[in-house]
């Protein structure tokens, strides 16, 4: 395994304003990389709003997740964010204890920024706290999602889910309805209390036109995120030669069939001239040593977003991907360099066995709606790879 090389770069500066410490100010809760990230980018663009800032970071189990976090949690320190690091996930006493030692900050809160209003952690936090206003920052793609079952008026479930999520859903049901309740703040509009304007925001690099006026009708409001953050702290990148493949974690969450899922990476590395695989941060090592075996590729884990270390570089000029997030945020985070991002579309032959009936659908939405890429269609291997 390797890694981009080279030095990060000495820090540019702060962000204005979001060092400013005050009591009731905003609480940020991210469970990803990819979240704190969005946090950035919204603090970079708001800073007024973001005065006060502390992330608290609900640390998942994941090492390689863990190690990104931490990375970008250095990012966010270097500009003058308070990053609180919880073990959230420790041992069977641990949301407990989490929660118990958030409750005063989550009573004194003026804002909260969430990156996964799906998770039951963040939903629960949400039924604890106070604040007027509620910040979504991006979680990927199940942004998408999000936005259209709020609009919908559906609850709150992730695509790849198949089933009602059994007892643990159940039991969780009330929570889960009172936080959707807090990101729907009715129809009479946004207003103001104690200074702060009350209402939802959406902060999203995520084609989501097509649901605001229904959302404006929730008094939820959209801004875009442009990834302004990111362009202006790195690069632009240095090229090499070649095509860089993204991985992705589809076969981990049950959606694409390993075997077809090989074939079809082996079929675009051919293809397109393939050397590097930027793996994706859930993607285990057994799957990436058979990536490796069967098309000679250099196997890359970030230990960053790819949308910093693509802007940092070194990158290839084309990069391909499959439906994922990073169609629709390299374009943004590698805008004015001559990089072209292209994606592979998944097709139905390539779900797993117990994929969710809404996984092919979800999955070519995620393709049509991305802007300033290039489209492929689809790798269409022959039959399954072999071991």
């Amino acid at each position: 395994m390797s890694r981009p090389d080279g030095q990060w770069p000495v820090p540019r500066g702060r962000l204005r304003g979001v060092s400013r410490r005050r009591a009731g100010g905003t609480l940020a809760f991210v469970e990803s990389p990819v979240q704190l990230l969005n946090v950035l980018e919204w603090a970079h663009q708001d800073a007024v709003s973001a005065a006060g800032l502390t992330v608290v970071v609900l640390s998942p189990n994941d090492p390689m997740t863990r190690g990104q976090l931490r990375r970008v949690a250095e990012l966010a320190r270097d500009e003058g964010i308070a990053v609180r690091w919880e073990e959230a996930r420790g041992g069977a006493t641990e949301p407990l204890r989490t929660v118990g030692s958030l409750a005063g900050e989550l009573r004194r809160a003026r804002r909260v920024v969430i990156g996964d209003p799906f998770s039951r952690y963040v939903q629960l936090l949400l039924t604890l706290t106070a604040a007027r206003r509620v910040v979504v920052v991006d979680d990927g793609t199940a942004t998408m999602e999000f936005v259209s079952q709020l609009a919908r008026g559906e609850r709150l479930v992730r695509w790849h889910r198949k089933g009602s999520g059994g007892p643990r859903a159940a039991l969780f049901a009330p929570f889960a309805r009172r936080a959707r309740a807090r990101l729907t703040p009715g129809t009479g509009g946004a207003g103001t209390h104690q200074g702060v304007e009350s209402g939802v925001e959406i902060f999203s690099s995520m084609p989501v036109d097509a649901s605001v006026v229904e959302l404006r009708q929730l008094g939820v409001t959209v801004t875009p995120n442009d990834f302004a953050w990111t362009r202006a702290r790195f690069g632009p990148p240095r090229l090499t030669r070649g095509t860089d493949l993204v991985g992705t974690s589809l076969v981990e969450t049950g959606v694409v069939d390993l075997e077809r899922y090989l074939t079809a990476v082996t079929e675009l590395a051919r293809t397109y001239g393939a050397t590097r695989y930027f793996a994706h941060r859930r993607e285990n090592s057994d799957k990436l040593q058979r990536v490796t075996a069967a098309t000679g590729l250099e196997i890359v884990r970030p230990d960053l977003p790819l949308e910093l270390v693509a802007r940092r570089g070194p990158i290839a000029p084309t990069i391909l991907s499959f439906p994922s997030t990073v169609v629709h945020t390299l374009p943004l985070a590698l805008a004015g360099t001559p990089v072209t991002v292209a994606v592979c579309d998944v097709e139905r032959a390539w779900l797993a066995e117990g994929a969710s009936p809404r996984a092919e659908g979800f999955l070519s939405g995620v393709t049509g709606s991305a802007r300033n890429v290039r489209r492929l269609g689809t790798a269409e291997p022959a039959g399954p790879a072999s071991a």
